[in-house]
Formats: structure tokens, C-alpha cells, sequence
């Protein structure tokens, strides 16, 4: 097995730019981009799954590569089906360095990076198998829950080989099967999970086909576990790679660890309480060191129709570091004769609730105002 950092000049220059600006935006994509990376943090249970995957029989020998976080467009979406026009391309659901690079938002894209490495090129050219991981942060525009944050973590991986892949010791081609990726997911989650039930449904994603979802069976329920599937001749061929095939699969850790923990909170795997980091061990219930009760705030404003809801949730929870469980959009409405031409009204309800101490009402009317006071001076709404 060979490592590979592949160190970028681009993303260094984006990254350099960035340190002097301060605007909210830039601000937001600094914070992010120097949060820790917990699938390498030791002590983390996302570095305990990607120590359990990597041992697996079904990955021994593959290489490990590691990529830029600031990855152009024409590489992330457009070799890899996502054309324009594609959701995933949207400024509502992706973060924009500029017009033509973005934070990475899935960890598919290492296959470009990895195809690229001349030592690859050569075994490529020699008719080699390859298989391949990576792991590592990826970032996308999301609704704020105790489930769900805007930066986590996944773990990647593909095997490939030659179209004319001879059998060892037998006449005829060898033919990596939807059958041979399904042996090797299992493999994984055993080692993960331990012994349980797994199974798989047909799903659709942009790079592979036949694509597959596996689910878990997790404390007497079913967890939709990761996607998967053969790699589509589409892409490699837009990657530059003819007369390869194979199998690919991506898992989002924090989804796994939730699972595997009962976690109750995301932001419990970002904890530096001693309390609750000793906790933080795959295989066992986590138990709450307390629980310290939620208030609830709504605030309703009219902006412009070209505001976007995920911008608002990356705001609110920054505004209050830490307290922020849940943001939910609970009416979104037109009405021009009320509010005028080109405006919108939404309404959102804010959970504040913190993991290490009880707060009081006084200090949220307070930090609620200030989320009033900011909509209107950044997102030039009218609080109703």
C-alpha cells in the first residue's frame, strides 16, 4: 500500500487569499476549512471507523490518497456527472471559494486525483488492478439538526482493473461483480459494527450503475448505511481511463458513530468535555452527562426572493457558537400586496440548547435579539 498526499499550489494561493479578507463569508469558509479532521484525530470514533475499514481483508493493499479541500468545479461536478444546471451546483447547497472552485463536497472526486499520480499512470499502463481510499472533511449547505452539521467527515474507496483481466490459473476474462462490491461492504461493516444484519436496494447516483444502498440493522433498527456501486464507464471515461471497470463506495462517519453510540447530538463528536470525550467509544451507549433543557425562539422577517435558507442556517448557528441544536423553516410565503414585488416571507424556529450547562431565558432573549438585530443588517430583512 502506497500514501499519497497530493499537495495543490491552487488551493494554497485560494487559502492564502482568504486570511486577509474578512466578510462573512470568507470568515465562515476559514472557520470550516481550519476545523479539526476528526477521521485523523486520535481518541475520535471517526478515526476508530477508519482504522476498522482499513484493516479489512477486502481493502488490504490499497492506497491510501488524500486530497485538496478546495477542488475546481470542472473537476468535482463536471467529470463526475453533475453537469449545469445539476442541484448539487447550486450556491443554496455548495460553498463557493469563487465562480469556479468550491469546498469539496463529496470524496468521489480523489478518483480524478488518484488517476493523475504518474506511479498510477504507469501501473494503469501496465494493466494493473487498483484500489484505492480516501477519507477525510466535506462540506455542504444543510438544515441544522441534531443530526446533521455542514461540515462531516466520509471514507471512500474503489477497486478497478482491466477489462481483459485474465484468470489466474483458469481460461477465460475475470469480471469484478455488483456481487464482489456487496462481499467486500459487508466485510466492513462487520468489522464495524460487529456481527448483524445488512442489506441492500437499488439506489441512483451520478457515477455509478448499478448503484446500491446498504442499511444496517442498529439497535433493532434499520440505518442507512453508505452508497455504492459499479463505476460508471461514463465517468471514467470523461477521467481519461478506457478498458477499466469496478466497483466504488462512499460512507459518511458521523452517520456510522451516531449509530453505533445512540449519540443523541452531532455536536457531541466536536466536544472537548472530558466527560463526554471518554464516552465516545463505537459499540457503546453513550449516556448524557446531562440534560440540560431546550428554549425555543421564532423569528419571522421579509427579504428579497433571491435569499437562501441554507445561508440563513450557517448563520444562525454561528451567531450563537455552541447553543444552536436545531434551526427548522416553518413557513415560507408570497404575498405581494402585503410585502411587495420580489419578497418573500419566512419564518423559522430556533432550538438553543447547550450540552454543558443550562441556559437561561434572559441570556437567549439577548442573543436572539441579536440574530434579529444581524438579519436585518445582513440579509436586509424586515423582522416581523
Amino acid at each position: 500500500m502506497a500514501k499519497y498526499d497530493i499537495s495543490n499550489s491552487e488551493e494554497a494561493v485560494f487559502k492564502k487569499d482568504l486570511e486577509s479578507k474578512t466578510d462573512a463569508h470568507s470568515m465562515r469558509l476559514k472557520r470550516y476549512l481550519g476545523m479539526p479532521d476528526l477521521s485523523r484525530t486520535p481518541g475520535s470514533p471517526l478515526e476508530e471507523i477508519v482504522k476498522k475499514a482499513k484493516e479489512v481483508s477486502s481493502l488490504k493493499g490499497f492506497d491510501e490518497i488524500k486530497i485538496p479541500e478546495i477542488v475546481p468545479t470542472k473537476i468535482l461536478f463536471d467529470l463526475f456527472n453533475m453537469p449545469e444546471g445539476h442541484p448539487a451546483r447550486s450556491p443554496s447547497d455548495t460553498y463557493y471559494v469563487d465562480a469556479n472552485n468550491v469546498l469539496r463536497t463529496h470524496d468521489t472526486v480523489f478518483w480524478y486525483y488518484y488517476l493523475n499520480l504518474p506511479e498510477v499512470k504507469k501501473r494503469i499502463a501496465n494493466k494493473e488492478t487498483l484500489g484505492a481510499i480516501c477519507y477525510g472533511k466535506v462540506y455542504r449547505k444543510d438544515e441544522i439538526d441534531a443530526r446533521h452539521m455542514n461540515v462531516f467527515h466520509q471514507f471512500g474507496g474503489w477497486l478497478i482493473a482491466p477489462d481483459d483481466l485474465p484468470r489466474q490459473g483458469k481460461v477465460g476474462k475475470k469480471t469484478i461483480t455488483p456481487q464482489d462490491l456487496k462481499d467486500a461492504l459487508t466485510d466492513i461493516a462487520t468489522n464495524i459494527f460487529g456481527k448483524t444484519n445488512f442489506r441492500f436496494y437499488d439506489h441512483t447516483f451520478p457515477y455509478t450503475d448499478p448503484s446500491f444502498e446498504m442499511e444496517a440493522e442498529i439497535n433493532g433498527q434499520w440505518i442507512e448505511m453508505l452508497g455504492s456501486g459499479m463505476v460508471r464507464k461514463t465517468v471514467l471515461s470523461n477521467l481519461g481511463l478506457e478498458g477499466y471497470h469496478g466497483w466504488a463506495f462512499g460512507f459518511g462517519l458521523e452517520r456510522l458513530a451516531i449509530a453505533s453510540m445512540q449519540l443523541p447530538d452531532i455536536r457531541l463528536l466536536w466536544s472537548e468535555d472530558e466527560r463526554v470525550k471518554k464516552q465516545l467509544k463505537l459499540g457503546r451507549k453513550f449516556v448524557e452527562v446531562s440534560k440540560y433543557p431546550p428554549i425555543v425562539r421564532d423569528i419571522s422577517f421579509i427579504v428579497k426572493n433571491d435569499f437562501i435558507p441554507n445561508d440563513y442556517f450557517d448563520f444562525v448557528r454561528e451567531a450563537a457558537p455552541g447553543l444552536v441544536e436545531q434551526v427548522e423553516l416553518l413557513d415560507k410565503y408570497e404575498n405581494e400586496a402585503k410585502f411587495g414585488a420580489g419578497k418573500i416571507s419566512y419564518a423559522f424556529r430556533i432550538t438553543y440548547r447547550s450540552l454543558e450547562r443550562t441556559l437561561t431565558s434572559e441570556e437567549i432573549d439577548v442573543i436572539h435579539k441579536k440574530i434579529e438585530d444581524l438579519t436585518t443588517k445582513i440579509f436586509k430583512g424586515t423582522v416581523r
